[in-house]
């Protein structure tokens, strides 16, 4: 056995405690990024999962909704100290980009109007343009192995964007379409035909999924339930808990596939913000560490902050933020662990990973759904939901082009593709290009 897959003993929980604080404030670059970095310290550093147990793993939080690198976490700390070090591992992966991004945000609604935030936020937009394009590419050529998942794609992107059918429901027909299709042509999925050695069940499993489920879903509905005694069914907190509990539920693909739902959800059915403010929270989650997913904690400070009685503006907001990241992230630890006796039975399930397959196919069109919206609302300003009975399209004026948008887009175009900048490097650049172009155009 090689060097690599020889676990070293379990750590103590001091120790583990002071790496997962550390993967915590240093995971930056997205979902790919936090995997390789817990990869490097848990895997080749630390020793204390070998390759295959953390591979196992990964599978697993891929086949569940949610953030994966989240429940990643979550689980190799549930595998090292049990129910604590699976709490511990979640929470200080989650509570350092969640404390950075409330701090921006609180920057964002207070200091706009002056010129150096505004050209700053300004030059961020045009980064998260190339950095959604930049996931589109990279997650379509892992996703799209067969023209069954070309096509899958497609229609998930003709199903969004010109028919408006919601997300969950693009999901559910994927998984029913790869479920099926799975088990007689696998290939058609790039699913491999070998079978997979399945551990022994364990024992006392059920009875840990329902100990889990029970409290897991107690912990996840209560503070939904206290805002809608306290508050009333119909004030925003409310509808921020129930709308980020959904979007929970269906977020398969990770966090670019649900956002194209949940921009479009939260600007123009909700109205809690505009499209330009929504691509600058994407904006800013995408400089802290953490879950990109932490766009949520943006959206429902901003909701609360706008509607705030019977509390102050801050104070709701501040209500608003703790909601969303409590709905948006104790259902992932709630489905490590409620799941994670069954990892090994799920390893051998042809058609979850067929599902699977298919989903994450069906979510390249969402995301390329996702580019469009944002390139529209970012190039052009002014954009118009249009319907001619179920299609729907958006116009715009094409001479409304903002130069300096498109400009400060191909410079980040540039950046990333050209001279294969880091995500931050470029949000970092674009940010002090935005400022100074405030001043010179």
């Amino acid at each position: 056995m090689s060097e690599q897959q020889t676990a070293a003993p379990a750590p103590t929980f001091g120790e583990a405690l002071k790496v997962w604080f550390k993967v915590g404030c240093l995971s930056f670059g997205g979902p790919a990024g936090q995997i390789a970095l817990m990869h490097k310290i848990v895997v080749d550093e630390k020793k204390w999962l070998d390759e295959p147990r953390f591979l196992h793993a990964l599978n697993f939080s891929m086949l569940l909704p949610g953030p994966e690198a989240t429940e990643l976490a979550t689980y190799a700390g549930w595998l090292l100290h049990g129910v604590r070090g699976g709490l511990t591992a979640g929470l200080l992966f989650v509570l350092p980009g969640a404390l950075v991004m409330l701090g921006l945000t609180l920057l964002y609604v207070y200091g706009r109007g002056l010129g150096p935030i505004d050209g700053a936020l300004f030059g961020i937009k045009a980064a998260v343009l190339v950095i959604v394009v930049e996931a589109l590419i990279r997650i379509g050529r892992r996703a799209l192995k067969s023209q069954l998942l070309i096509a899958l794609a497609a229609l998930g992107f003709i199903a969004i964007f010109f028919f408006a059918v919601p997300f969950p429901l693009i999901v559910a027909a994927a998984a029913l379409t790869g479920f099926l299709v799975a088990q007689r042509a696998p290939g058609q999925l790039a699913l491999s035909d070998s079978p997979v050695a399945v551990a022994p069940a364990r024992k006392g499993r059920w009875t840990q999924f329902a100990v889990s489920l029970a409290l897991g879903l107690i912990l996840w509905w209560a503070p939904v339930a206290l805002a809608a005694l306290l508050l009333g069914g119909g004030h925003v907190l409310v509808a921020v808990g129930l709308f980020f509990s959904k979007l929970a539920v269906v977020t398969f693909g990770g966090a670019y596939a649900v956002l194209a739902y949940m921009a479009q959800q939260a600007v123009e059915t909700h109205g809690w913000l505009t499209a330009p403010e929504m691509v600058d929270g994407l904006g800013l989650a995408e400089t802290t560490p953490g879950p990109l997913i932490l766009v949520t904690q943006f959206v429902g400070f901003i909701a609360a902050f706008r509607a705030p009685a019977p509390f102050s503006p801050l104070a709701a907001g501040l209500i608003g933020a703790a909601m969303t990241t409590w709905v948006t992230f104790v259902p992932p630890i709630l489905w490590i662990f409620a799941g994670a006796p069954f990892i090994e039975e799920l390893r051998g399930n042809k058609r979850l990973a067929g599902a699977l397959a298919a989903i994450t196919a069906a979510v390249v069109g969402v995301i390329l759904n996702l580019s469009v919206w944002f390139a529209l609302h970012v190039l052009f300003g002014h954009v118009t939901e249009q319907h001619f009975g179920p299609l729907r399209w958006y116009a715009f004026d094409p001479l409304a082009l903002d130069l300096r948008a498109a400009a400060l887009a191909t410079v980040a175009a540039v950046l990333a593709f050209g001279l294969h900048r880091g995500l931050i490097e470029v949000i970092v650049m674009m940010a002090a290009l935005g400022a100074i172009a405030q001043y010179l155009i």
